[in-house]
């Protein structure tokens, strides 16, 4: 018997082969998609990269570090080198300020109250531009000059700033300040010279002000912070004409940039002339003389002008006695209102604009008496500071 033929069960090679064209398919689909990823990846790339070469941006070469010399650049490279950054430390109270090369024997101009923590037996650091630091020590200090000179010794090449004259300065003249705000050592700001003397009191944390410096000022919108005090402004010669040494803060008066207030423009500068004599005295005699008229002011006084008082602080009389005040002719009340044709309206201005000269000048005084004015002239006499 024949065997039967076989039959197709649908388990036979026809089921194989309409799996394998499936798996076909899905896999031709597959690859579709993979390559259409890859060239949106690669068209991405293209369209960010501008193609496969390497991205090269355009820059500016290298080009000379010089600056003309009365720019901003130009000035700081030079004094910066001449600029120096005091740690001072003494019992609980530390802090940091500047202060600036006054000759090759290691004499540092500075303000008073950066230095004043030391006390007699704290510490001075002094780090330069270069970052080589040595130990310094006080020559002479006084508070109401609020200078103070210190010195470093073992330290060659010192190369001191030049120094300019602050008769010279008008407002509007730009200027360039150097210092440590916050402690950011050999910070450069610039601004203009916004006003001349300007009468400003700053201190007066002892509470019996025998810590108030009297100051003349010269006012700049450079900026000026905490840690500038003692740093020098500068003119557009790269000459210091002023010591920085207060600012104006939001809801305070003029203070000692010693503190943590900001700059809000208002910054306050010892003129140089005066800074000049104050040094060299500090220098020769550890101390600096302050010019005096010979009277005891009545500081209550609300009116215009500084009056005379009607006794003296030691309840002795306000006029000193062979003094310079008794010899011009000054008697017990008089309000004297001008200093050399410049309005005096209170007795801290009488004192910032006698401590503006030196001992020994000739002043003109304008004063009232009973309803009168008159002119007196009178010879400045001499106080040892403190």
């Amino acid at each position: 018997m024949a065997a039967a033929p076989l039959q197709d069960s649908g388990a036979g090679v026809g089921g194989p082969r309409r799996r394998v064209k499936g798996a076909l398919i899905v896999g031709a689909l597959v690859i579709a998609l993979v390559s259409g990823g890859v060239g949106g990846v690669l068209g991405t790339y293209l369209e960010r990269n501008g193609g496969l070469d390497t991205v090269e941006l355009p820059q500016a070469g290298v080009e000379s570090p010089d600056r003309a010399a009365d720019s901003v650049a130009g000035i700081a490279a030079r004094a910066l080198p001449s600029v120096v950054t005091l740690h001072v430390s003494g019992g609980s109270e530390q802090g940091t300020g500047t202060g600036f090369v006054l000759d090759e024997r290691g004499h540092i101009l500075t303000n008073n109250h950066v230095v004043e923590p030391a006390g007699e037996d704290g510490e001075i650091s002094v780090t330069f531009h270069s970052g080589d630091t040595a130990e310094a020590e006080v020559v002479g200090r006084d508070s109401g000059y609020d200078l103070a000179v210190v010195k470093v010794k073992g330290v060659g090449g010192l190369r001191p700033l030049p120094l300019g004259n602050s008769e010279n300065v008008q407002v509007g003249d730009p200027v360039v300040a150097i210092g440590a705000p916050f402690d950011l050592e050999g910070t450069v700001t610039s601004g203009i010279i916004s006003a001349k003397q300007r009468p400003i009191t700053a201190g007066g944390e002892s509470g019996d002000g025998s810590d108030v410096s009297y100051v003349d000022a010269l006012q700049t919108d450079a900026p000026i912070n905490p840690g500038n005090s003692g740093g020098p402004l500068l003119d557009g010669a790269g000459r210091v004409v002023g010591i920085n040494s207060a600012i104006r803060s939001a809801g305070s008066g003029a203070e000692p940039d010693g503190g943590q207030a900001g700059s809000i423009g208002l910054g306050f500068a010892i003129p140089v002339n005066q800074a000049k004599r104050v040094a060299e005295e500090l220098i020769e005699t550890g101390r600096a003389t302050h010019p005096v008229i010979g009277v005891t002011l009545d500081m209550e006084y609300a009116g215009d002008g500084a009056r005379v008082g009607s006794k003296g602080s030691d309840g002795g009389p306000a006029v000193t006695k062979g003094g310079p005040g008794a010899k011009a002719g000054i008697k017990p009340g008089d309000v004297i209102t001008e200093i050399d044709g410049a309005r005096v309206h209170s007795g801290e201005e009488l004192i910032i604009k006698t401590r503006a000269h030196r001992p020994g000048d000739r002043l003109e005084l304008t004063l009232r008496r009973d309803g009168k004015e008159i002119t007196l002239k009178l010879t400045l006499g001499s106080s040892s500071g403190r």
